[in-house]
């Protein structure tokens, strides 16, 4: 079975903190993370690999530091990692970064027979829960978003859990599929004292604009339909001054409201 992961490098949002003068995101000095819902993606691939037998791929589309990452990622045991990196696709929004994606996906196919696409649900640094879906109706392929669990996993389908509001409800899907993961379905591994000494002797595959059979026009800011005006933080909560009353005053008080309010209707 050959398992994809779309892993995405984000800021760590615990430390990122807002410039009050642009309303902009101040990243000097602020360390990078493997996104947590894309981290539970890529845990649900290893013990896939574990019970069952897979090879996991993982695929980012980043700027070249992202390769810190990729070694993580080749230490908690992933097998192969592939880099989508070109100045060409800077300011992609989440249409144009699936745009991106599914066309090397299509090629990575060619050569992996992909059966199973996991993803997180939503990156941290923009919570819109687009990449995933994107990418599976650009592929035509069928998907499960913010799943629980994953139940069973056969030669030709899957079986996974999705939580509602007040039920549980299990989906049996064909394969070849995407699945989005979120990172309280899991605790992801510890990485493994071998892998970590393999994992900088591995390779990754960097692929550009030149690789991908795509239309410079539907990618990075020329390709997106949507982009970010300004980001801000909230302003603080303004608390009401307090008024002390006693049991009785408090009483009063309350059905005095009430009355006002009934008389009112």
């Amino acid at each position: 079975m050959n398992i994809v992961v779309l892993v995405k490098q984000v800021p760590d949002v615990s430390k990122v903190k807002i410039d009050p003068i642009t309303n902009t995101i101040i990243r000097v000095g602020v360390p990078n993370i493997i996104n947590p819902d894309d981290l539970a993606a890529v845990e649900e691939a290893l013990k896939i690999k574990d019970s069952l037998g897979a090879k996991v791929t993982t695929v980012t589309m980043g700027p070249p530091q992202a390769e810190a990452m990729i070694r993580e990622l080749y230490s908690l045991g992933v097998d192969e990692a592939y880099l989508l990196t070109d100045r060409k696709f800077a300011g992609s929004d989440t249409l144009a970064t699936s745009t991106i994606l599914a066309a090397f996906l299509q090629k990575l196919n060619k050569s992996h027979k992909i059966d199973l696409i996991l993803g997180g649900y939503q990156a941290v640094d923009g919570d819109t829960a687009q990449v995933g879906p994107q990418v599976a109706e650009l592929l035509d392929l069928p998907q499960v978003t913010h799943i629980s669990s994953i139940n069973k996993v056969f030669s030709r389908k899957i079986r996974v859990v999705k939580d509602y509001e007040s039920t549980e409800i299990l989906y049996e899907v064909k394969l070849p599929a995407l699945i989005t993961c979120v990172n309280t379905m899991n605790t992801p591994r510890l990485m493994n004292a071998f892998n970590i000494w393999g994992a900088f002797q591995k390779s990754f595959h960097t692929i550009t604009f030149d690789d991908l059979k795509v239309d410079e026009t539907t990618i990075g800011l020329k390709g997106s339909p949507t982009n970010v005006k300004a980001t801000f933080t909230k302003p603080p909560f303004i608390k009401a001054p307090k008024e002390v009353l006693s049991a009785s005053e408090a009483c009063e008080k309350l059905v005095n409201v009430l009355k006002d309010y009934i008389g009112g209707k």
